[in-house]
């Protein structure tokens, strides 16, 4: 199915800035829109249950998964996350463009769902600085750092599996070139047609 609004699913390893960049982006484009997920972690720093994440019990979880109410859900970092299919289909009718902060798991699970879907990897631009930014971030010990950075490995090597591919040096330039992928996207011919489609059908093009 085709909806007007289109559906950007960024992914990258822990530490890479990626909730950064959408926060960002999104405090700059009105018209793109946060997927919240549903998340059994408890909440961090000033996350806000219904804004960051909707934070629920290991319960409520199985319960939505027994009644196949997520588009996909992972297991991540010993906890696990999950997208409501239905939210993010009303936001894309209504004609927003939706983006959704994901694990790499999760962003191939949605473009099998969501054929259109652009998938985004951030990269950290080196090993030493992925773990740099981790530290600073002084939120995890330093078993939980030496967990995602094995993870990340993991993650980065999923990087070719993505429509585009960002590194994070400077986040200025990081923030630009994500700005560009939602802007060229929403020019292509396809999603001229969805979102213009009064306009395409008054110049009578099919």
């Amino acid at each position: 199915m085709e909806y007007p609004g289109n559906l950007f699913v960024v992914a990258a390893p822990s530490g890479a800035g990626k909730s950064s960049l959408v926060k960002a982006l999104l405090e700059l484009d009105s018209h793109v829109q946060p997927s919240v997920s549903h998340t059994t972690r408890a909440p961090r720093g000033q996350e806000k249950h219904g804004r960051e994440y909707f934070f629920v019990s290991e319960q409520v979880f199985d319960a939505m998964v027994k009644a196949d109410a997520f588009v996909e859900w992972a297991n991540v970092h010993n906890h696990r996350y999950g997208t409501s299919k239905k939210a993010i289909e009303e936001r894309m009718i209504q004609g927003a463009d939706v983006i959704l902060e994901i694990d790499f798991q999760g962003a191939i699970q949605i473009k099998r769902v969501f054929a259109n879907a652009i998938s985004i990897f951030i990269l950290p631009p080196s090993w030493e600085e992925l773990r740099s930014r981790l530290e600073r971030r002084g939120e995890d010990s330093p078993e939980v750092i030496e967990l995602r950075l094995k993870n990340a490995e993991l993650e980065v090597a999923q990087v070719r599996e993505f429509d585009f591919v960002i590194i994070n040096e400077l986040f200025d330039r990081a923030l630009f070139d994500l700005k560009a992928i939602v802007h060229s996207q929403r020019l292509k011919f396809l999603a001229q047609r969805r979102a213009r489609a009064e306009t395409f059908k008054a110049l009578n093009i099919p």
